[in-house]
């Protein structure tokens, strides 16, 4: 296990708590724990959003309160507005925001004036998350700025789909258009491998109204045996420079060779670097960014194949050895301190301990190597385990064993049936309950009363008016 100390004090305002922003429902999510940590660590009080009392993240004892406060990912921007302006409320001091998915990503650049006074968030264009966010707006951003990326077309009816699939060569990869449609009217279950011309049609059949746009684009399959996983990332300031950039390489995920990361190493990369930063100052993206990659060994050009523009689940692969990783980089910056320099910890190692062991078993069968992966790591930051914080660890094994079991099981059977499954993709926000993934590397407690370490608030109700507040029972908010 890594060790826990900073190479040198890094000076956080610890009068500036954050807020970890998540919507939909995946409470086993290492990613905000990683958060709550990091920062909790410095003395920083942190808040999250949680599905239930009883998450991983909500045991952390780095946690001031969570707010409990169910979301699905499809309720109106302005219900989510309003819901997060009565927890800054209840914190009763700005608090820096730290989004976990796209959903909350986009609604926090695109509602920044609405949450102004109550938090802090990155000046960013608030039109670019959600472009960036949208595979159809990233792929054209790509063109446009000339950076490398799987060839992709967009389809607007079935006869052009067609047409299409009388001159691909398969597999293809067919992936939502709008990263949003995925909770309301998705075409496909994520990011579909699709291996015949016949398999293709018989799905496009289904996409959107008959005779309508199908929602889809259709990307070549880059192959895993290949190429090679890169993940890039970074936190940009409001000049669009990086004050903390980091280079790795991805060794295993689950599903295998898609989705989650399980298994990375910190590798200096000093050309993907640069290719990230120009690219990110081209865009002129302001914040946190998680940046998945696929090197095509075919053609020696590195492709992207997403662009979070929000902190990735494993972030915490990235350390400096200033002890600095992006989410303590956008706190300080958001509260006007340096942000130490310092060169990246090469050689860590990040290890996803509840999907690590399938996907090892998963890797040994295919033979898929990574060859910059270290034959030796310098240290090793685990998920859940933390030897400061066991709770999380638990937690997670307890809400894991019979769900995560039969997920995991169906994952497995459907990955050897060889059924169209989701490759080269990694969201990263560690979302337990959905498909394969392939080729897409992819309140609240009332202001007035003193803070209680560990207590969890509801924020899914009203309180009614006219009755005294009983005691040990958290108030839910107004709707």
């Amino acid at each position: 296990m890594a060790k826990r100390t900073c190479g040198v004090p890094v000076d956080v305002d610890r009068d500036v708590p954050g807020l970890i922003v998540k919507f939909g429902d995946y409470p086993l999510h290492h990613g905000g724990v990683g958060a709550i940590r990091s920062l909790g660590r410095l003395g920083v009080p942190m808040y999250a959003i949680t599905e239930d009392p009883y998450t991983p993240a909500a045991a952390s004892r780095y946690l001031t309160r969570a707010f409990v406060w169910p979301t699905t990912g499809t309720e109106e921007p302005g219900r989510l507005v309003e819901g997060l302006l009565r927890i800054g409320r209840r914190i009763g001091r700005p608090a820096v925001l730290i989004p976990t998915d796209e959903e909350a990503a986009v609604l926090i650049a695109e509602h920044r004036a609405d949450l102004a006074g109550h938090f802090l968030a990155p000046p960013v264009d608030p039109a670019l998350p959600r472009r960036l966010a949208s595979k159809q707006g990233l792929h054209e951003l790509c063109v446009e700025h000339g950076l490398a990326s799987p060839e992709t077309v967009v389809p607007v009816s079935y006869d052009e789909i067609v047409a299409f699939a009388d001159r691909a060569r398969f597999p293809v990869v067919a992936k939502n258009r709008e990263a949003f449609v995925r909770r309301t009217r998705p075409a496909v279950h994520g990011t579909t491998r699709i291996t015949t011309r016949d398999g293709l049609l018989a799905l496009a059949r289904g996409w959107g109204a008959p005779g309508g746009d199908p929602g889809v684009v259709l990307q070549e399959y880059l192959p895993r045996e290949s190429a090679e996983d890169w993940i890039v990332h970074a936190y940009c300031a409001a000049d669009t420079t990086p004050l903390a950039l980091f280079t790795g390489v991805k060794v295993r995920s689950w599903p295998p060779h898609a989705g989650m990361t399980a298994h990375a190493y910190v590798v200096d990369n000093p050309e993907l670097a640069d290719l990230a930063a120009r690219f990110v100052k081209q865009l002129g993206f302001t914040g946190v960014i998680d940046l998945d990659l696929r090197f095509d060994r075919r053609d020696g050009q590195y492709k992207l194949l997403d662009f979070n523009p929000r902190t990735g689940a494993q972030f915490r692969l990235f350390e400096s050895e200033s002890g600095i990783d992006v989410v303590r980089a956008l706190h300080l910056d958001l509260t006007g301190r340096p942000v130490p320099e310092g060169e990246q910890r090469a050689g860590r190692r990040y290890v996803v301990e509840n999907i690590d062991l399938p996907a090892l078993l998963a890797y040994r069968r295919s033979g898929c190597t990574t060859p910059h992966a270290p034959h030796r790591a310098s240290g090793t930051e685990l998920a859940w385990l933390a030897g400061d914080d066991p709770l999380p660890f638990v937690t997670m094994l307890a809400r894991l064993v019979r769900p995560g079991a039969k997920h995991l099981a169906q994952l497995w059977r459907t990955h050897r049936a060889d059924q169209p499954q989701r490759t080269q993709h990694s969201d990263g926000t560690g979302r337990a309950d959905q498909p394969q993934r392939t080729q897409h590397s992819d309140g609240t407690g009332r202001a007035d009363q003193p803070q209680r370490t560990g207590r969890t608030d509801r924020t899914d109700r009203t309180p009614r008016t006219g009755r005294p507040h009983r005691p040990g029972r958290p108030h839910r908010p107004d709707r």
